[in-house]
């Protein structure tokens, strides 16, 4: 299906997206006006994952992003909580763009919902809503969370389509080449980007390397060669790669924080998390507040906090 939509300037834009997508964003908004949370169709869920696949093949590893979007990260497999942003800060579309940087899964008890909810929009929007890779988008990870066992309602193959559709995900982005996104943290294997950009997609071993590193790191969980072990260190650690990238700071979630948001490295890193009272493995909730970041066109960072 073609629709003509308008982008940021008022131009026509052209977007191609499949006929049987509005039908499925119907049914994942329904939520929104009350209704209850119903887990999709086997087959929609299944054409989702086949058509975002090939959305991210279609992109790099490493995103090139304009100022104007909005950033997001952990929502954990609650749904609520990915709604209410949408309602705060614009639903999906030229004049709302996004950036997700990972864990869209997790304990929360509707981690399928929200996985289709940001497929459905990355396919509708292609060029306005952007997804990385997190550190639960990974065989391990999703085979001990709740995805896994929502999986099993359908067949366990289904849990295999998500993982194979992980392994395609883009793994970082660059607003404005300024900012530097990721969901963990760096690495001290990483010298440049060409080596996220060369890497293989069709692979989920991340025990060691590159890629555990960018999903999994945060500044105290590197390397022995690579381990700050204070702010002083953390901060030489992030400058080094800023200075080196021509880069300002860089914006990563991963971590649970208490006010949603935090700084660190004298203010070089900000960690993200979205989701409210993130729910844990065992149903406990942290009593965090969800926090995201809107990134004008300046880039100043402007925040909105549950």
């Amino acid at each position: 299906m073609d629709a003509d939509i308008s982008d940021t300037n008022g131009e026509p834009v052209i977007v191609d997206y499949p006929e049987w997508l509005p039908s499925v964003l119907d049914f994942l908004l329904a939520a929104r006006f009350g209704g209850p949370v119903v887990q999709p169709p086997e087959q929609d869920i299944i054409n989702l994952c086949t058509e975002a696949k090939k959305m991210f093949l279609a992109q790099p590893m490493v995103l090139e992003l304009t100022g104007g979007v909005n950033v997001v990260s952990d929502i954990n497999g609650q749904y609520a909580d990915l709604l209410r942003i949408f309602k705060r800060s614009g639903y999906p579309g030229p004049a709302a763009n996004y950036v997700f940087l990972g864990n869209y899964i997790g304990y929360g008890a509707e981690s399928m919902e929200v996985l289709c909810l940001v497929l459905a929009y990355k396919i509708r929007y292609p060029e306005n809503f952007f997804l990385l890779r997190g550190s639960h988008e990974t065989a391990q990870m999703s085979r001990n969370g709740r995805i896994y066992d929502q999986c099993k309602r359908y067949d366990t193959y289904l849990w295999s389509t998500f993982v194979d559709l992980f392994n395609c995900m883009p793994v970082a982005a660059k607003i404005q080449d300024k900012i530097f996104c990721v969901h963990g943290g760096l690495s001290p294997n990483l010298l440049s980007m060409e080596q996220i950009l060369r890497r293989a997609r069709t692979t989920d071993k991340f025990g060691t390397g590159l890629l555990r590193d960018l999903l999994w790191n945060t500044f105290d969980r590197c390397t022995v060669e690579w381990k700050p072990q204070d702010e002083a260190g953390e901060f030489e650690v992030v400058s080094r790669f800023l200075q080196k990238h021509d880069m300002e700071f860089i914006v990563r979630g991963h971590d649970i924080v208490d006010a949603g948001y935090e700084f660190s490295a004298r203010r070089h890193v900000l960690t993200l998390c979205s989701a409210a009272d993130v729910v844990a493995e065992d149903g406990s909730k942290a009593a965090n507040t969800g926090a995201i970041v809107r990134v004008d066109e300046s880039l100043r960072c402007h925040f909105e906090v549950r």
